[in-house]
């Protein structure tokens, strides 16, 4: 083994030489344990490279190299020696090959199958697409043009232009995204020099445009949107949560404050330095809207506006709690400030969105810090200074395609220094209701029922770390 991981490591760097590394994410779709080894070349032998297991909905992330090849092998339960998920309890098994094109991603189906797809392979279908677009309009005018030869010749004449017209309208879009991603880079290089986060005269970005929102109360208040892309957009919100609603969040968050936790990438969560914070979930009172309660006004509203922005159709049921979440300065000379380091809040991989899963923020601000404090979006160049009562919406999902955002709303909350930050935050799941709840999925996206038939192939002490489900 020790030989064959030698070989493997020496051709990784003859490879690199000539320029042919590539990043391949696997994403584990089917409902068993896999391994992922790389084979050799010449013997046929294996290199385990998973470890430990990739668990069901969970993903693995692998630099390889043009031309590699990759064993995907279903894994059977504890102490078993058959797949109980698979036909006849036979454990499947798969395989890819790393291509020299960019952007590779494999997808392990729920049917076992390695589903390859790079930047080129996109391309391929979206061609297709077209093509067939344009070929069952062209179908109707002939259908109907019968014996008329100028009918028919307009109907082809037609399919060429719908072919033109449509490519040159995804060249346009591809060649405004690279230019968008090239002033995204000069303004992320800009803030940078400018250490952003330490920086406590730096002001919010400007804006792309503003508009203003009328609630269902008819209150008006202004938008200032600062990143506008169909899979991801940022806004700031004008007044949207009021004293009153802030003090009634912190009088119910008081006896429930515990330390704030991450995903540990396996469905569970943990405490991370990563997150310095305390925070507690606060259950709506639903029951007392009617009523006027601060709170059920407060996620009302959130709701609101995610379907004024979306149109998704989003409602209370299944949702998870509003949080209140409190950073504390201790001083510039302070090593452990209380922060938040770039992460996304749900999936930022550019692929489908995972029913049940988050798919946009509301973060409200109560109390801002006197130094430090802001929100930073390193990957679109936003830079949000916080205001008291003003909140920042972000979702990350094109509402048209449910395409999940590829890492522009990534975002941090900067080191408080000195004074105080509280806030409010709800996220927000497309894919929940009160049969299938927020906290019916782990961290990964996967219902806990879909994998009790799983639990006794996990290891005991990971079953444990595995038990919590907080907040990405």
């Amino acid at each position: 083994m020790w030989r064959n991981l030698f070989l493997f490591c020496w051709l990784a760097v003859s490879a690199s030489a000539r320029d042919t590394k590539r990043k391949i994410e696997v994403m584990n779709r089917s409902a068993s344990k896999i391994s992922i080894s790389w084979v050799h070349p010449e013997t046929g032998e294996r290199v385990l490279m998973s470890q430990p297991d990739v668990m069901p909905g969970a993903e693995f992330n692998l630099d390889s190299f043009v031309g590699h090849s990759f064993a995907v092998v279903e894994l059977p339960v504890r102490n078993e020696s058959i797949c109980r998920k698979a036909p006849d309890n036979i454990c499947r098994e798969t395989s890819y090959t790393v291509s020299e094109n960019d952007n590779q991603f494999v997808v392990i189906t729920e049917e076992f199958e390695a589903e390859f797809v790079d930047n080129k392979i996109k391309a391929r279908k979206e061609a297709t697409n077209l093509v067939e677009e344009c070929q069952a309009i062209a179908k109707k005018t002939l259908e109907s043009a019968k014996d008329d030869q100028s009918a028919v010749d307009k109907a082809m004449k037609d399919l060429v232009l719908c072919v033109e017209g449509g490519v040159a309208s995804r060249l346009e879009e591809v060649n405004e995204e690279i230019g968008f991603q090239t002033r995204v880079r000069k303004s992320i290089a800009e803030k940078l020099e400018n250490y952003t986060c330490i920086d406590e005269k730096l002001e919010s970005t400007d804006d792309v445009s503003t508009s203003t929102w009328v609630d269902k109360n008819r209150r008006r208040r202004t938008v200032h949107v600062k990143h506008d892309r169909p899979a991801s957009q940022i806004h700031v919100i004008e007044n949207f949560i009021s004293e009153e609603e802030c003090k009634a969040m912190e009088e119910q968050a008081k006896p429930k404050l515990h330390k704030a936790t991450v995903a540990d990438g396996r469905g569970g969560s943990r405490l991370s330095e990563n997150r310095k914070a305390m925070q507690a979930g606060i259950k709506v009172p639903w029951e007392l809207e009617a009523k006027g309660d601060h709170i059920a006004k407060l996620s009302r509203r959130v709701y609101d506006y995610t379907n004024h922005v979306l149109g998704l159709n989003i409602d209370e049921k299944g949702q998870e709690d509003l949080m209140s979440i409190q950073y504390f300065g201790r001083g510039r000379n302070d090593e452990e400030p209380d922060r938040y380091t770039p992460h996304c809040d749900g999936e930022c991989t550019g692929q489908p969105h995972k029913s049940g899963t988050r798919m946009a923020t509301m973060v409200m601000y109560c109390t801002v810090a006197d130094d430090g404090g802001h929100t930073n979006f390193r990957n679109s160049g936003v830079h949000i200074k916080p205001e008291v009562g003003n909140a920042i919406f972000f979702s990350y999902i094109d509402p048209k395609t449910l395409i999940m955002d590829t890492g522009f709303t990534e975002h941090s909350g900067c080191p408080v220094f000195e004074g105080e930050k509280k806030i409010v935050t709800q996220w927000i799941r497309l894919g929940v209701d009160e049969e299938n709840p927020w906290d019916s999925f782990n961290t990964l996206g996967i219902k806990y029922k879909d994998i009790e038939a799983l639990e006794s192939s996990v290891p005991d002490e990971e079953m444990e770390e595995d038990e919590g489900h907080d907040e990405l």
